[in-house]
């Protein structure tokens, strides 16, 4: 009879404790703004943060409440951002950007200064050695910016330096901020035009050379080449005006270590 009983007040108890936990959630539950939630149904779920809010219930939340922009979701892109105008009644025009990595900094063109006996993390090398490659500004290669990326969008190749997949690619921007390097940016998908792919703003052109191949020595002949007057140099870096630029490829074919390259040409 003992077990009987036993089993009749956890039975009654488990009873009582349901009861009270109905009540409880009907009179202290927080009412949910309809609007969030149907804001939240249309981002992409990857809390990815590149929103700056934390993950995507916090950029719902502020975006219903019109502390953040309806174009915020930058890993939703286009599709995302008009849906969440609509929602609050808004128009919107956005570009959809992707993710470049200015470096050509490969295995085969700035050789590593040695083994690295370390924390693989491209942070822990930047901070405790200057970086693996004779290139002071070259990708490390430890894979900082995949590690962050939702969406499988970037990868380390075997020629040591990180590829961005277009295809995959929402331009969400998150890989930018962890590399430190400061060798990604975003750009809009569909820019035509030359694509600068270097870093070293160092102005000493017989290290430029002997450290990478494929470094811009700042010689020049880009800016003299251009018809247009659509590239020029700053800060060691050739810097191209898209306004101008018709994606002719003269600098391209002109620049002796192929710094340059065309896209969506």
């Amino acid at each position: 009879m003992t077990i009987v009983y036993t089993i009749i007040v956890a039975f009654a108890l488990a009873f009582v404790l349901g009861v009270l936990l109905g009540i409880f959630k009907k009179f202290f539950s927080v009412p949910v703004d309809p609007t969030v939630e149907k804001i939240r149904a249309v981002l992409s779920g990857g809390n990815c943060g590149g929103c700056g809010y934390p993950g995507c219930d916090g950029f719902a939340a502020a975006c219903a409440k019109g502390l953040a922009p309806v174009d915020g979701c930058t890993a939703g892109g286009v599709a995302t951002a008009k849906k969440i105008a609509e929602i609050m009644g808004q128009s919107v025009s956005v570009e959809q950007k992707v993710a470049v990595v200015a470096c050509g900094g490969s295995k085969e063109h700035s050789a590593v200064k040695g083994e690295y006996i370390g924390i693989k993390s491209c942070a822990a090398a930047k901070q405790s050695i200057n970086g693996t490659k004779m290139c002071a500004w070259a990708c490390i290669g430890f894979g900082d910016c995949v590690n962050v990326c939702k969406f499988n969008a970037i990868s380390i190749k075997e020629d040591g330096i990180a590829h961005v997949d277009a295809a995959k690619c929402t331009g969400c921007g998150v890989c930018a901020t962890v590399c430190p390097q400061k060798l990604i940016s975003r750009v809009s998908a569909s820019q035509k035009g030359v694509f600068v792919n270097c870093s070293n703003r160092s102005q000493n052109k017989p290290a430029i050379i002997k450290n990478c191949k494929s470094g811009c020595i700042k010689c020049g002949k880009c800016e003299r080449t251009c018809t247009q007057k659509a590239i020029h140099l700053v800060d060691g870096l050739p810097v191209v005006d898209y306004a101008l630029c018709n994606a002719c490829g003269d600098c391209v074919t002109g620049c002796p270590t192929k710094v340059l390259s065309l896209r969506n040409s």
